[in-house]
C-alpha cells in the first residue's frame, strides 16, 4: 500500500539511483517502441543530475519503500512562457519500477509534484506522453491526474 512510502525532496547522494531509474524508463520506453531512441549513460547522467540539484534547476522527488529503498521519482523544472502566463512547470520524467506499481504510488508522486509547483506559483504543470497507441495507458493515468490534452505534438532539433 502507497502509505507504507515516504516521498522527500531528493538530494545529491540520491543522484546515480535515481538516474539508474532514469535509464530503467528509457530502456522500457524503447522496448515498448521497438526503437533505439535514447543514448543512455549512468555516469554522465548522475553527474548531470548530479549538477542540476545543485544548482536547483531540476526539482526531485523520490519514494522511498518502508526499507529506504528507492521505489519511483517525480522531476520538474522551471519554464516560462507568454502563452502560460509566465513561470509554470514541466515534468519531464515520473517513474514508479515495476515491483511497486499499482498502489497509488505514481498519484503520490504527481500530487507532490503539484503541491509543489503551487508553492512556487507557476501557473501550471505540462508533460508530453509519446502519441502512439502503446502510451494509451500512459495518457489516461494523466488524464485521470487532471491533465488535459493542450494541442499538437511535441517536436526536437538535435543541435
Amino acid at each position: 500500500m502507497s502509505a507504507d512510502f515516504t516521498i522527500e525532496n531528493a538530494v545529491a547522494k540520491d543522484a546515480q539511483e535515481i538516474a539508474a531509474m532514469v535509464g530503467e524508463l528509457l530502456t522500457e520506453i524503447m522496448n515498448t517502441i521497438g526503437e533505439q531512441a535514447f543514448n543512455f549513460d549512468l555516469a554522465e547522467t548522475t553527474s548531470r543530475l548530479e549538477d542540476f540539484i545543485e544548482r536547483e534547476k531540476y526539482f526531485v522527488f523520490v519514494a522511498r519503500d518502508g526499507k529506504a529503498d528507492l521505489a519511483g521519482f517525480v522531476a520538474l523544472y522551471e519554464s516560462h512562457a507568454l502563452y502560460a502566463e509566465g513561470a509554470f512547470g514541466t515534468l519531464p520524467e515520473l517513474y514508479v519500477r515495476p515491483a511497486y506499481r499499482g498502489n497509488g504510488l505514481g498519484h503520490r508522486l504527481v500530487s507532490q509534484a503539484k503541491s509543489f509547483a503551487a508553492s512556487r506559483g507557476w501557473t501550471r504543470l505540462e508533460v508530453t506522453t509519446p502519441p502512439l497507441p502503446q502510451f494509451d495507458r500512459t495518457l489516461a493515468f494523466y488524464e485521470h491526474e487532471g491533465f488535459a490534452i493542450s494541442g499538437g505534438r511535441k517536436l526536437k532539433v538535435d543541435l
